[in-house]
């Protein structure tokens, strides 16, 4: 994977410009495009920013923030890219019109992949003559710092494609799944969902503030997450009996927990009640400073966990 040395990136948001980070960091140049008039100058500004995390994360051999370049249209930055990371707003009259601009232009090898969160894979399919080297590659925010990507392919995509998308992710530090059947939000964010729905359930109920939600969160499951999922760590929680002696102590518990879920909805009353509690919990502090106590927090958990995980694989 090391073969593919030139990047393009489409669409160059807070997503975009995050991968366009990250991509610079394993030592590849990188070619933006973006219509927005002041596309170039927030890029260069977001690099400039997360590279001190990328640093503290290892940059690869002849990584460099200045190896990246824009282009003013979406062809130019293609051509002779061997990976696009394709980050266009999710309007599928948007994406198609990128598709057919870059179809042409594409080497034969060029595997592009788009980081949609919402739409289909078949939706977007629809926008190319021959899709057999387009993937979906779903990012976590920020790309930068958190390193799965969802992946997924159909029955018209190239399974070398697939392959040569996954290994290509991997080589950069990425952390992949493959989504076997398709669903709004796809893996993590239906997860993610889930477990806010239950938080903001409890947040408008009263059985504590938001900030003490997110303290139980962050305090406990959440630390044992970040190292293995909640399925692997319920195995462990048996002892020798594992999962199956877990699920029949605890079935009956789990079974009554499910049927007392909350279904909240995120109305004009609670958004007021979650938006005066995060008021409380942010006590003062701006968006961009906890932005930056969260990355410093990543980066040492980031370091932390892959340094025990390559042990572990040694």
């Amino acid at each position: 994977m090391n073969q593919i040395s030139n990047v393009a990136v489409l669409g160059a948001g807070v997503i975009g410009a995050s991968w366009t980070a990250l991509f610079l960091a394993s030592g590849r140049d990188v070619t933006v495009y973006d219509p927005a008039p002041d596309a170039e100058t927030k890029v260069k500004t977001y690099i400039e920013t997360a590279w001190p995390s990328l640093e503290a994360l290892g940059l690869a051999s002849g990584a460099t923030a200045g190896r990246v370049s824009f282009s003013k249209t979406a062809a130019d930055a293609s051509a002779g890219a061997g990976f696009i990371q394709e980050n266009v707003p999710e309007r599928l009259p948007l994406k198609h019109a990128i598709y057919a601009e870059i179809e042409p232009v594409l080497s034969r090898t060029a595997i592009v992949s788009s980081s949609t969160s919402g739409l289909t894979l078949e939706a977007l399919q629809e926008g190319w003559k021959d899709p057999a080297n387009f993937v979906l590659g779903h990012p976590f925010n920020p790309p930068h710092l958190i390193p799965l990507v969802e992946l997924t392919a159909n029955e018209r995509t190239d399974p070398a494609a697939l392959d040569t998308t996954e290994a290509f992710y991997e080589a950069i530090g990425k952390v992949t799944i493959r989504i076997r059947k398709g669903m709004p939000g796809h893996v993590a964010n239906r997860l993610q969902a889930a477990v806010w729905r239950e938080a903001v359930y409890m947040a408008v109920e009263g059985v504590a503030s938001v900030e003490d939600i997110d303290k139980a969160m962050w305090a406990g499951p959440g630390l044992r997450w970040a190292a293995m999922g909640p399925t692997m760590l319920f195995h462990l929680g048996a002892g020798d009996g594992g999962l199956e002696a877990f699920c029949d102590h605890f079935r009956e518990t789990f079974n009554g927990w499910w049927e007392g879920l909350g279904d909240p909805r995120l109305d004009e009353d609670v958004i007021e009640k979650l938006v005066a509690g995060m008021n409380e919990q942010s006590r003062g502090r701006s968006p961009r400073e906890l932005s930056e106590e969260r990355d410093r927090m990543l980066v040492a958990l980031q370091a932390a966990t892959r340094s025990l995980r390559d042990r572990a694989s040694d």
